[in-house]
């Protein structure tokens, strides 16, 4: 054998779970998490989910603004709204196109420009207000569009609190949702 040096031991599965730090081997202990989880029929571990004292499982999947021009026709139908942790829209669902179906539902649209921080911090806001939305999403103002801009406080806000800051602006849509369908009626 050339070079001298020591010899390699083969990777053995059971070592997985052990770390190196500083040349000293630690091992991962796993721990129990004392929260009830609940798995979803026909899904392996890695989809089971936290579920303390929720609502059934909801999801923002066909409820969320995806497409530009979507964004672009709620901001000219709409004005812009404050609050204290972010700025928010809101407009009535109008047609892609002339003879175009109008879409199934509340929409909710998210955004966080470059200005709230590096993409790591723009993805925790975003994934933050998702998730509080997901909780919520039965308050979403049938036949609106929502869109929500975050402030960059969002990121030190703790859960409780922007999860009450949505809640309160979701009735303060479903409030405005009401008095624009007072005033004009839907064509």
């Amino acid at each position: 054998m050339s070079g001298g040096g020591r010899r390699r031991e083969p990777f053995k599965p059971e070592h997985a779970l052990a770390t190196t730090l500083f040349g000293t081997r630690m091992t991962s202990i796993p721990r129990s998490d004392p929260r009830p989880t609940q798995q979803l029929p026909g899904a392996g571990r890695a989809s089971s989910i936290h579920t303390p004292n929720q609502s059934p499982v909801q999801s923002l999947t066909g409820a969320r603004l995806r497409k530009h021009a979507d964004y672009q026709r709620a901001y000219a139908g709409s004005r812009k709204r404050q609050s204290s942790s972010m700025s928010w829209f809101l407009s009535r669902q109008q047609a892609a196109f002339a003879g175009a179906a109008l879409p199934a539902g509340p929409r909710v649209g998210l955004t966080a420009g470059k200005v709230l921080g590096k993409a790591h911090e723009r993805n925790r806001i975003k994934r933050r207000m998702r998730e509080a939305l997901r909780r919520h999403v039965e308050l979403l103002p049938q036949g609106f569009d929502l869109i929500l801009h975050p402030r960059r406080i969002i990121l030190t806000l703790e859960f409780t609190k922007l999860e009450a800051e949505i809640v309160r602006i979701l009735h303060q849509a479903q409030a405005e949702a009401r008095t624009m369908s007072r005033e004009a009626p839907a064509l």
